[in-house]
C-alpha cells in the first residue's frame, strides 16, 4: 500500500465536512486533543512506580 495522494485527502476531509459540518468540527477536534492528552497523562502515571502503605488495624482491648 502507498501513501495517499493530496486528491485522497482531499476527498478524506470533504466527508469529514459532510458528515460533522464545519462549525462542529473545531468541536470534535478539540475533543480528541482532550482525550490525546488524558491518554499521554494515563500513560505517563503508569510509569511511575507505585507506593503502597500497608494500613494496620488497632488492637481492640476486648
Amino acid at each position: 500500500m502507498g501513501s495517499f495522494s493530496l486528491m485522497h485527502w482531499a476527498i478524506v476531509l470533504l466527508l469529514v465536512l459532510l458528515l460533522f459540518g464545519a462549525g462542529k468540527l473545531p468541536k470534535v477536534m478539540g475533543d480528541l486533543a482532550k482525550g490525546v492528552k488524558s491518554f499521554k497523562a494515563g500513560l505517563k502515571d503508569d510509569d511511575a512506580p507505585v507506593l503502597v502503605e500497608a494500613t494496620r488495624k488497632p488492637a481492640s482491648d476486648a
